[in-house]
């Protein structure tokens, strides 16, 4: 692929707005993680309750990303994608002057999860504004906005220790503010390549059996680097006694190597097939999960983390890299219902981390479980190449293609 030939392909202000908007909400998504450590001590919270805060978000964000992406598809990314910045203004306000429980807490994140729908309109509009060939590559640059969890868990602690948890939220109000602004006036909105998502494409893309592999496939991956950018902050604490400053720092350096992996998934997957990319991926990924499940010191557990965080961005970027070629008609709608697998699967891994560490006292169970799934998905990935790759897109696009695109 030329870079020239790319830039000159699409439009790349939209590519870089929607950029924008997908790290500043990213950003605001992954928030409560980034303060878990310093929120559980304010509030005395338990180990399941730590999961269960950190993680209500990504559950929030699976929620609205389905009709977020519905919504996308019948009046434009663009609109959608700014008026849902703007409404994530609310639950910013009301954590910073209003919440201070955790039934509050677990409410807000709820609203907070209006960040997380992002994907569902800001990674379909990157798309459309570049040819098939280059869908993966475009996807995969606007969704490595997913550095906000870096910009979150690098930032927040600092600032919480300085002025407060809940003033944190209230300072985030100015990028998400500045970010809705620059994607109005900068972002141009695409026409959906087919008919735009009505309810009877959405029933149909629901009908397909290829969307929910997709999904499960993304819930494992992204819902992978989502869990752990929110929750290894309270594992690095607790596990080795390191400060909340220290454990968001170590968080930081997990998520920057995820989230710049996430492109070179799109381009390998358009270069070598999506498929053959995550196979490499679930391979990799629970390998690397040994060391803290059988509780390694810090050093080699960090290094494990380091790696297992960036094949995961790689399946991020892969698996985006199928879901428009597979889906061209509704792009919108099968971003949402995949990403929100995806905000789904790293609410139970964050729930499950702090459960497991209540009910055994240790965090090396869940990381077993997390690293069988993962494997799990390496079987059931070359179980699908053999079908996938005679049943539809060809690397070309023309629709007798297979994985391998």
């Amino acid at each position: 692929m030329s870079v020239r030939d790319f830039l000159r392909a699409g439009h790349l202000p939209t590519l870089a707005a929607s950029l924008l908007h997908f790290e500043t909400s990213f950003m605001i998504w992954v928030l409560m993680g980034g303060l878990g450590v310093i929120i559980a001590a304010d509030l005395g919270l338990s180990p399941a309750e730590k999961g269960l805060i950190v993680g209500i978000p990504l559950l929030g964000g699976a929620l609205w990303r389905v009709p977020i992406g519905l919504l996308g598809d019948r009046f434009g990314a663009k609109r959608v994608g700014t008026v849902t910045m703007v409404a994530v203004l609310v639950p910013l306000a009301l954590t910073w002057r209003v919440v201070d429980g955790v039934v509050g807490l677990g409410l807000v994140g709820i609203l907070l999860g209006l960040a997380g729908s992002s994907f569902a309109v800001a990674l379909p509009l990157a798309s459309r504004t570049y040819p098939a060939r280059y869908q993966g590559t475009a996807m995969g640059i606007a969704a490595a906005g997913n550095s906000g969890a870096v910009l979150a868990t690098l930032l927040a602690p600092r600032l919480g220790e300085a002025f407060g948890w809940q003033q944190v939220f209230g300072l985030a109000m100015l990028p998400a503010l500045a970010a809705a602004l620059i994607f109005l006036l900068v972002a141009r909105e695409a026409p959906v390549a087919g008919a735009a998502a009505t309810g009877g494409v959405a029933v149909r893309a629901l009908r397909e059996p290829d969307l929910w592999w997709l999904a499960l496939l993304y819930s494992m991956t992204f819902g992978g680097y989502a869990g752990l950018s929110t929750f290894l902050g309270i594992y690095f604490h607790d596990q080795f006694g390191v400060g909340a400053v220290v454990a968001g720092g170590l968080v930081a350096v997990c998520a920057l190597a995820g989230s710049l992996a996430r492109p070179f998934g799109g381009v390998a997957a358009d270069r070598v097939g999506g498929v053959r990319v995550l196979a490499v991926v679930y391979a990799v990924a629970p390998l690397a999960l040994l060391a803290p499940a059988a509780g390694a010191p810090l050093v080699f557990t960090f290094a494990a983390l380091l790696v297992a965080m960036a094949a995961l961005g790689v399946g991020n970027g892969a698996v985006f890299q199928l879901v428009p070629r597979r889906f061209p008609g509704a792009v919108g709608f099968a971003t949402g219902v995949t990403g929100a697998a995806g905000g789904f699967g790293g609410f139970l891994l964050a729930a499950m981390m702090g459960i497991e560490r209540e009910l055994t006292g240790s965090y090396g169970p869940g990381f077993v479980l997390f690293a069988v799934s993962l494997a799990y998905m390496f079987l059931c990935v070359n179980a699908l190449h053999s079908g996938w790759r005679f049943t539809w897109l060809a690397r070309s696009g023309v629709p007798r293609a297979s994985t391998d695109s």
